[in-house]
């Protein structure tokens, strides 16, 4: 396969992800973290740093609109609840496993 072929096939598959997320809104944040090590915030920061890799200006508050599909403390407002005890301590013990670039673990 040819570089271009991956990258518009890469493309896609991230196109994907991000409106499957956009449309699962009942799928909270820290429930991502704890499952998979990663949320809307982290790709929101993968496609930040993508932007400033090839020199283009983004925010923190462009990227997250991008990724869902409105601005963040509009969904915020719609969509997110309280974190539970068990969520909150679940997103501890997982720390480890977090995303590097998640903000909640530093790359070494």
């Amino acid at each position: 396969m040819d570089e271009q072929t991956r990258i518009k096939l890469e493309a896609a598959a991230f196109r994907g992800l991000v409106e499957h997320l956009q449309r699962r809104t009942d799928v909270q944040n820290i429930d991502l973290m704890n499952l998979a090590g990663f949320c809307r915030n982290c790709l929101s920061k993968w496609y930040m740093g993508a932007a400033k890799e090839l020199g283009i200006a983004m925010d923190y508050e462009q990227a997250r609109e991008v990724i869902y599909g409105m601005p963040y403390n509009e969904w915020k407002t719609k969509y997110q609840q309280e974190a539970t005890p068990e969520q909150l301590t679940q997103f501890e013990k997982t720390k480890p496993m977090h995303a590097f670039i998640s903000g909640h673990k530093k790359q070494s």
